[in-house]
């Protein structure tokens, strides 16, 4: 396994910033804050890069009937755009880990998803998908998955596939009536399941990607040339839960393949789900692992959609939390984000690896908490900047973002 010595670090740290010079955050981006158009108590952000070159957020906020509503806003070169509400409720399953999410399709229009309690079970919820055209005036949700049970069915990945078509995966829990999420198996397994959902909200070729998943950790999705790849943490009878990956290619989804043996065996989900980035046949995956109880993130490159990966190259320094996100750079190279652990908080620490796995220096762009509220830090990137966001967790929770001239 590849890892940056700590000794490399000093000696690169002493090079580049003079011996004489105070100690500072290894070199990297020079950040510049923006302030979104979010309300009080806003969470949950999630980012997407649109076809037209702009970085659309989106955030869940409480409303002043009580219950919740996802907005979502742009940014559009040097500004956001107002805020506008995508949906709202008072039923909704509002997790710090299984978050809405907004993409763009290939024509422009947009297309989000939340969660609606369907049963008294606190994991029993359903995937609501909305879509519009001009992203104030929003179709009525549809639900991908056509059981009709009252299980637990969400974190959703939304791919854009066609000019009026996006692909959804999403771990469903039908198999699992009455289970949730601490039934190992006695019930039925946790599926990742797939579909594709037109413009008029109808769904094509669905698809059991894998019958048995873990239970509650975020899937990932990427488009690439003759499909896709989608990785996930799957779960083997003997509690091993590695990353998997399936793919679509001529037509058909591949059967799901291990990107690496890390041989993590944990009774329990972990809640770390992994994050896949892709430019043409090229693909990056980042995920979290704890084999060992060594806690580890991890990235690996693929150029050729999926098929082969390389040996994963550990990027944390010694204490991470995961909670992973990734981006793929223009010169092949990618950034990787995460959460490490400093003194009982949390550092949002990126990292830049090669295509070769050569890592650079880590930086550390904000501190927030630890706990469950701070959620996941989300990434995008623009052709010119790199942009982060994350919950700036409290009494009074926010969304912060930034962005970084890329270089």
């Amino acid at each position: 396994m590849r890892r940056f010595h700590p000794i490399c670090l000093v000696f690169a740290l002493l090079l580049l910033s003079g011996c004489g010079a105070p100690r500072t955050e290894p070199p990297g981006w020079d950040w510049e804050v923006l302030a979104p158009p979010v309300g009080a108590g806003s969470a949950l952000p999630h980012l997407a890069t649109a076809p037209d070159g702009s970085v659309l957020l989106s955030w869940v906020e409480p409303d002043d009937a009580g219950g919740h509503r996802l907005r979502w806003a742009r940014w559009q070169g040097e500004g956001w755009t107002p805020a506008r509400t995508i949906a709202a409720g008072d039923d909704w399953f509002v997790n710090w880990a299984d978050f809405p999410a907004i993409a763009a399709r290939e024509d422009g229009a947009l297309v989000a998803h939340y969660l609606q309690k369907n049963g008294p079970s606190p994991y029993a919820y359903d995937v609501r998908v909305t879509q519009s055209a001009d992203g104030v005036r929003w179709r009525p949700a549809v639900t991908p998955h056509t059981d009709g049970t009252q299980t637990e069915h969400g974190f959703v990945s939304i791919v854009p596939w066609t000019a009026d078509r996006v692909l959804l995966t999403w771990l469903d829990g039908r198999h699992t009536l009455g289970g949730g999420h601490e039934a190992h198996g006695e019930r039925g397994a946790m599926t990742i399941r797939a579909a594709l959902l037109d413009a008029d909200g109808r769904l094509h070729e669905e698809a059991v990607l894998d019958a048995r998943t873990c239970d509650c950790c975020q899937t990932a999705a990427v488009r690439t040339p003759s499909g896709a790849v989608v990785a996930y943490r799957d779960r083997s009878e003997t509690e091993v839960r590695d990353i998997s990956v399936v793919r679509y290619h001529d037509g058909r989804w591949s059967e799901p393949v291990p990107v690496h043996r890390d041989g993590w065996q944990i009774a329990g989900c972990p809640v770390n789900g992994p994050a896949l980035d892709a430019a043409g046949e090229a693909v990056v995956l980042a995920w979290f692992t704890a084999a060992g109880d060594v806690p580890h993130v991890r990235v690996a490159f693929s150029a050729d959609e999926g098929e082969r990966w390389s040996p994963p190259v550990d990027v944390d320094e010694g204490a991470p939390l995961g909670r992973v996100d990734v981006v793929r750079l223009p010169d092949g190279s990618a950034v990787v984000s995460w959460m490490e652990q400093v003194d009982g908080r949390a550092e949002i620490r990126l990292r830049r690896v090669a295509p070769d796995g050569t890592p650079s220096p880590s930086q550390a762009v904000a501190t927030t908490a630890a706990a469950r509220s701070s959620g996941f830090p989300r990434l995008a990137r623009t052709e010119t900047h790199l942009f982060v966001a994350w919950t700036e967790a409290g009494e009074a929770p926010v969304v912060r973002v930034m962005r970084a001239a890329l270089r």
